[in-house]
């Protein structure tokens, strides 16, 4: 982690009171800001907190246990792998720390939208209300690789940040594919809690394929 940061929670101590969004103001437990490294290489993007994250306050954090998605909705799961089990096996996670603090490193994790209703994903309106959040983080933070995280995530990075048309991007297609964007290589991933055991092998083998690549651009970048 950056040696001048304090924290890796909302380390840039965005709005904890933000009532951009009325309604889901009356849904959330809590607004859930992004987390992790600020001088990270990989910036993943969700899109909205999971139940876990909701309560917990940390983007993507895992459910407290098997039965948590009893009250989710069939198309959100919470079944198959996480996002924290696969960071663990690309040694990017300490596997020891807890669950509210996950101990990340060279590691960004945020969503498209900050706040959580439990019955609907998130609409345009709300996406766009949180968009300056987003692009404030991934310029400040200035990551090399992106990594959309499910189809709408992968189709809002897609149209800002690549010059592909957003009608080439889809899921399971792009899952696990090295995309050029403007100044970042997007890899994006299906939702962990969506994949089969051989989906997440084959993004495990791409991205530590890429890690061992000389995957860093020219962008007045700090050494690490």
């Amino acid at each position: 982690m950056d040696a001048n940061q304090r924290s890796r929670s909302n380390p840039y101590g965005m709005d904890e009171a933000c009532r951009n969004c009325p309604a889901l103001c009356e849904t959330r437990t809590q607004v859930v800001h992004g987390y992790g490294d600020v001088a990270a290489d990989f910036l993943f993007v969700g899109e909205r907190p999971t139940p876990s994250a909701d309560e917990r306050g940390v983007p993507f954090a895992a459910p407290k246990t098997e039965t948590e998605s009893e009250s989710e909705s069939e198309s959100e799961p919470e079944s198959g792998t996480t996002l924290r089990r696969i960071l663990e096996r690309l040694g990017l996670c300490d596997s020891t720390s807890p669950a509210d603090e996950p101990a990340v490193e060279n590691v960004y994790l945020t969503n498209l939208t900050r706040c959580r209703d439990p019955v609907r994903r998130p609409t345009d309106e709300e996406i766009g209300n949180c968009e300056p959040y987003l692009n404030a983080e991934i310029r400040m933070i200035n990551p090399e690789i992106l990594i959309p995280v499910g189809e709408r995530a992968l189709s809002e990075l897609g149209v800002e940040y690549t010059t592909t048309p957003a009608e080439e991007l889809s899921l399971p297609a792009d899952h696990g594919r090295r995309i050029r964007g403007r100044g970042f290589e997007l890899v994006p991933m299906i939702d962990p809690r969506e994949q089969t055991d051989d989906q997440t092998q084959a993004w495990l083998e791409a991205f530590v394929d890429l890690m061992a690549s000389d995957y860093r651009q020219t962008k007045g970048r700090q050494e690490r």
